[in-house]
């Protein structure tokens, strides 16, 4: 579970299912609020868990792509479930219990 930990390295692996090959501004851009170090940070771990890969192109100023790979390939399907999982029970997780100011307990 350690490998898709965190908030963002389920959608950086999501948002490359979805687009294909992306440099790192493009991804930057795509997934709205995350810092480019924790973005840069979080493409190593991913990259030396055999999940994307990261190639230089040799061009200026020097590019740098992102791709899935097939061994991350084979993460899409559980990515689905777990979405389809949260959109199907959003309303009790998000919605459903209300913290009382008072108590801090829950209330219906």
């Amino acid at each position: 579970m350690e490998l898709l930990s965190g908030k963002w390295k389920m959608q950086i692996i999501g948002t490359l299912l979805r687009n294909g090959t992306m440099q790192f501004m493009e991804l930057k851009r795509t997934l709205h609020g995350i810092s480019p170090k924790i973005l840069s940070k979080d493409l190593q771990e991913l990259e030396i868990n055999q999940l994307i890969t990261r190639t230089e192109k040799h061009t200026k100023p020097i590019t740098v792509e992102y791709a899935i790979t097939d061994h991350g390939r084979t993460l899409d399907n559980v990515i689905g479930e777990i979405i389809d999982w949260g959109l199907t029970h959003r309303n009790k997780i998000v919605g459903g219990s209300k913290i009382s100011e008072d108590s801090n307990k829950p209330t219906d």
